[in-house]
């Protein structure tokens, strides 16, 4: 599946993210193989093959234990594009028609 620079434009616009000019046709290229490559994996015949497992179920991955770092609400909402009191703002999505 190849992306086309009017789809990159869109995804890059919804991702909020800049991609210049001179970095679009490498970008469309990069993510056009990434689409093929995972349409690969979905016609790949696994019929009878089972699950694989990276662990025993009744083991856990690592140590539940909570470490020092912290994102406190002023650094996470620094980057959006509206916030206020440390929470994001967005547009609302259902809007009451008839109050």
């Amino acid at each position: 599946m190849a992306i086309h620079r009017e789809e990159l434009i869109r995804i890059a616009e919804l991702a909020r993210l800049e991609v210049p000019e001179e970095d679009r046709d490498a970008m469309c290229r990069q993510l056009s193989e990434v689409l093929e490559f995972a349409e690969s994996l979905r016609r790949l015949d696994l019929e009878g093959c089972e699950p694989s497992v990276f662990a025993p179920a009744d083991s856990p991955l690592r140590d539940d234990r909570p470490d020092a770092r912290r994102l406190d609400a002023a650094r996470a909402t620094a980057g959006a594009p509206e916030s206020e009191d440390g929470f994001f703002l967005v547009p609302p999505i259902v809007e009451n028609l008839e109050p």
